[in-house]
């Protein structure tokens, strides 16, 4: 996927890893950047086409894909956390999550890949996590749909593979925006992050490790797991 020339869709475009991914795809060249938002006033960005975008709605996804006809690159940055974890959380917290991490994202997928493919391919990257593979500490509700949005992405790969649209998961752990704002964890820069997964769609990835510990963790996943989870237990809440 050459970003050059491209044609994208950013979902939560308008701060945040958002504007970062919009930000740098003008740097790159891209022809043009949809810069998708719930607030379309809230887009600020200079060169981006403001897209009036609720994933959670797929009345409009569906008329943002119609709108953005001409697309060839998806970015499905658009997330949530609640903090909410799985057994004391209020349940509309957790619904919250996956109806935006997971189905979101899967209604962004569904709508804009027959337009990807009419339009040679191009390729998806799905903002995932390192939280995709293990729970740890809060937001438990935020690593089960991520793990979904991890699976969405692996099964969309081989289903848009005869069309010939790369699919590119990002995982990442902290980055230093105003969803983790209230946490006190090491965090990356959002631009570094943005510049790696770029760097992997052009590269033709299948999988982006954007840090340190989120490629630690992937190296974790064929451990015992009765080693492992002594650990990820000593960083949970006290019930």
């Amino acid at each position: 996927m050459d970003i050059q020339g491209s044609i994208a869709v950013v979902t939560g475009a308008n701060r945040g890893m958002g504007r970062h991914f919009a930000q740098q795809l003008l740097e790159r060249g891209a022809a043009k950047v949809y810069a998708g938002s719930r607030r379309i006033e809230s887009v600020d960005l200079p060169g981006v086409e403001a897209l009036g975008l609720d994933i959670t709605d797929p009345a409009s996804v569906a008329a943002a894909a119609e709108t953005a006809a001409d697309a060839t690159l998806l970015i499905n940055n658009a997330g949530i956390t609640t903090f909410a974890n799985l057994l004391d959380g209020a349940e509309e917290a957790i619904r919250q999550e996956m109806e935006t991490n997971f189905f979101g994202t899967l209604h962004m997928v569904r709508a804009f890949a027959p337009v990807l493919g009419a339009n040679g391919g191009g390729a998806v990257l799905n903002m995932l996590s390192a939280l995709s593979w293990h729970s740890s500490g809060m937001a438990h509700a935020y690593s089960a749909a991520k793990a979904a949005a991890w699976s969405l992405t692996n099964g969309a790969r081989l289903e848009l593979a005869s069309q010939g649209t790369q699919v590119v998961g990002l995982h990442v752990a902290g980055v230093d925006t105003d969803m983790l704002a209230g946490v006190e964890a090491p965090k990356s820069d959002p631009a570094d992050i943005v510049r790696a997964a770029l760097d992997g769609i052009e590269s033709g990835a299948f999988e982006v490790l954007a840090d340190k510990t989120t490629t630690e963790l992937k190296a974790t996943l064929n451990a015992d797991p009765g080693l492992l989870y002594p650990q990820l237990a000593a960083s949970a809440p006290a019930r």
